[in-house]
């Protein structure tokens, strides 16, 4: 055999033991025929190849068919599950493309993963992700759209990590913001990360294509946030470094008003943000910058400052103007009458713009003549127009000062011809203090009407008791000072002064009754006759019960004061008790020094009757003196034997103690108790003040004025043998009563 024909020992298939049996046993069935029969022509069957299996498969030992295996699989690529790996189209049928990765099974895909390829045709490559090797089917499953999301996802945290910037697609407006479709994967754009400036409309941005940087990433559910924001501050920061580097004060730059507020507006200055204060707007005063400026317009600012660290700016406008100041010049003089109108106004006065950025102040003390306060807030109100006249100008100090009053006559020129002293008018209560009213008599003429001034016969705590703002009031000019400009006014003095009448009428020592109108701590204001108002200390507002007269109670009362001159009267009902006791004591002592003198009378009558006429009646009468002597002896020899008998009193004696100890309590009262059974401090000590003066005006009613109400305490105080106490205690009685 030559070599051409010979076949490489690869191909040559060797017949198995098994197939050469068979061979071998069907022809040694059929010997014969073989022989007999002639040969057969050739037939299509002939170069059938006899070492195929009736299963279409080569029969293989199992060296070799693994050694076959291994090497066809070599021949294929490797391909994980859940990779994006890349493939060929390998053919385009219907609504499929078959695509061919270099594995032992081809892949389909839908067209429609392949919207973003125009044009696709056989032998283009594609990113594609392997789902699976091997379906229920034994199909290889492909998905274009998995993989474009999956390389979009890695594009995006690539971006977010290293900063770079992505293409999107704005495809639809959500609450909030925008959908942008980066590389196939949406993603969330806020409305404050579209542009610098506050954007309203959003659908003006669908359908547009934008750089875009990642600014946050959600892993878990692979979800992104973009911001184009980001790139215009980037792009503007580099911007604003080289506007600031060569920033200097002075410089005049346009500008755009990009946000206005009530301090000042924001100008965009190309790149770099800039305030206009309110104040640098214009020279007039201007109460919101809206009033000169409307956003995006175009305005030329001059720089006054800048901060470099801080990247602040701030910026003027009305600098680009001369200052009113200085076109004014000499056109306005001190004495010129000017006009404007009230744009500000402060607790000291008003400021009145004359032109815009030319203000002069008006002074509270400039508005009226009168000297009455006045309160700038309560008088003007700004956008009110005035005539003013100028009082001083400083062009320097630009300031300017004005006055409302000096526009009419001074009406105190004459005040003493048109208002002398002791004049009565009518007023106008303009104002209530709490130490008097101010009454106006005319515009820019008034005074005060102290509140003492107001009665000669009630006190006021305040003047609104006696009158009210707005009322008519009758006056009496009392005193002029015309340098300060105030009048002392009077309104009690319209009327006779009934204080001289009252003199008589109410006499120290004198009694009268009267109604308690008020009370405190300190005392209580009565009611007298004729409705005059004293006063009486609250110690002597005690009645015969030890308590304090009540509001409304009508009692007598002793005048113990009367001051003409400061128009008070003082009354006591105390004392007037204390008279009334010392009456009834007096009355006994006059009966009894009655009674003495009787005796006494009687004594001389008698002693008349026997005349000195001879020797013997003269011894007889020296015999009597002597007699009287010696019985006057042995009375004192018995005082002096009971008094030396009768010990002192004792602090804890139980019976026949000296109750005259008691402040308040006499001989005769002292014997009275004694009858009565109250014979012991402790036994007086028991008695209750009611208890005692019934026993006293068991005896008769001259005994109704002595005010028993301490007696039970210092009897307690000797029943306890404080007699230091006791003395204290006395010290701040008035004949036993407490003051």
């Amino acid at each position: 055999m030559s070599e051409e024909t010979t076949m490489p020992e690869e191909s040559v298939e060797t017949p198995s033991t098994e197939t050469t049996e068979t061979v071998v046993a069907e022809t040694s069935e059929t010997p014969e025929k073989s022989y007999r029969s002639a040969p057969e022509p050739e037939t299509p069957h002939d170069a059938f190849d006899w070492s195929i299996s009736n299963r279409n498969q080569y029969v293989y030992s199992k060296e070799e068919r693994a050694r076959l295996e291994s090497q066809y699989d070599k021949t294929l690529g490797a391909v994980n599950e859940n990779e994006v790996i890349k493939a060929k189209v390998h053919q385009i049928t219907g609504g499929d493309a078959v695509l061919d990765i270099n594995f032992k099974s081809d892949g389909l895909v839908p067209m429609s993963e392949f919207k973003d390829i125009d044009g696709l045709k056989i032998g283009d490559e594609v990113d594609v992700y392997v789902e699976r090797q091997e379906d229920e089917k034994g199909q290889l499953v492909l998905s274009r759209r998995k993989a474009k999301l999956l390389k979009a996802w890695e594009r995006l945290v690539d971006s977010f990590n290293n900063g770079t910037i992505i293409n999107g697609t704005v495809i639809s407006k959500t609450k909030g913001g925008l959908i942008v479709d980066a590389g196939g994967l949406e993603t969330f754009l806020p409305g404050s990360q579209i542009d610098i400036k506050q954007i309203v409309d959003y659908d003006q941005f669908v359908g547009k294509t934008m750089e875009f940087k990642v600014v946050k990433i959600n892993e878990n559910i692979k979800n992104a946030v973009v911001s184009h924001k980001a790139l215009i501050e980037s792009d503007l920061a580099e911007q604003r470094e080289a506007i600031i580097s060569g920033l200097e004060k002075g410089q005049v730059l346009e500008g755009v008003v990009k946000n206005i507020t009530d301090f000042g507006a924001f100008m965009d200055l190309g790149g770099v943000d800039g305030l206009l204060y309110i104040t640098d707007i214009s020279w007039g005063r201007i109460n919101h910058p809206s009033e000169v400026l409307s956003i995006n317009q175009k305005v030329h600012v001059v720089v006054l400052d800048f901060d470099e660290n801080k990247k602040r700016i701030s910026l003027g406008l009305k600098q680009l103007q001369p200052h009113p100041w200085d076109v004014v010049g000499d056109t306005i003089k001190e004495g010129d009458v000017v006009k404007g109108k009230i744009v500000n106004v402060e607790d000291y006065g008003a400021f009145l713009e004359i032109t815009p950025g030319v203000e002069g102040l008006i002074h509270v003390s400039e508005v009226s003549w009168s000297n009455q306060p006045i309160h700038a807030r309560d008088y003007f109100t700004v956008g009110q127009e005035y005539e003013c006249k100028v009082v001083t100008i400083d062009h320097e100090e630009r300031k300017m000062s004005l006055s409302l009053k000096q526009l009419t006559p001074d009406p105190w020129a004459e005040i003493e011809k048109k208002y002398p002293v002791g004049s009565r008018h009518t007023g106008r209560v303009q104002n209530l203090t709490p130490y008097g009213v101010f009454v106006e008599l005319e515009q820019g003429i008034g005074g005060m009407v102290h509140i003492s001034d107001l009665s000669w016969t009630k006190r006021f705590a305040h003047p609104s008791e006696f009158t009210k703002v707005g009322a008519d009031l009758q006056i009496q000019i009392l005193d002029i000072d015309r340098e300060n400009r105030k009048l002392s006014l009077g309104h009690k003095h319209v009327e006779e002064n009934p204080w001289d009448t009252f003199e008589n009428v109410f006499p120290v020592g004198s009694y009268h009754e009267a109604t308690v109108i008020k009370r405190d701590d300190k005392g209580a204001i009565v009611q007298l006759p004729y409705g005059l108002e004293a006063f009486s200390p609250a110690r002597h507002l005690r009645k015969e019960n030890g308590k304090l007269a009540e509001v409304d109670e009508t009692l007598t009362f002793k005048v113990i004061e009367f001051n003409r001159d400061d128009k008070r009267i003082m009354v006591s009902h105390l004392r007037y008790l204390e008279d009334i006791q010392r009456e009834a004591e007096d009355t006994v002592k006059e009966e009894h020094k009655k009674q003495t003198q009787e005796t006494t009378k009687a004594i001389k009558d008698q002693q008349a009757k026997y005349e000195p006429t001879t020797l013997g009646d003269m011894a007889m009468f020296s015999q009597l003196k002597e007699q009287l002597a010696e019985n006057k002896a042995e009375a004192k020899e018995e005082v002096k034997a009971e008094v030396k008998a009768e010990p002192a009193p004792k602090a804890k004696k139980t019976s026949g103690d000296d109750l005259k100890i008691v402040e308040g309590i006499g001989p005769k009262i002292a014997e009275i108790l004694h009858e009565a059974g109250v014979d012991s401090f402790a036994a007086l000590a028991a008695k209750s003040a009611d208890e005692i003066r019934e026993i006293l005006l068991a005896q008769g009613a001259r005994y109704k004025m002595h005010d028993p109400t301490t007696w039970p305490q210092q009897a307690q105080l000797a029943a306890d043998g404080k007699m230091d106490e006791l003395e204290a205690l006395k010290k701040e009685l008035n004949a036993g009563k407490a003051e």
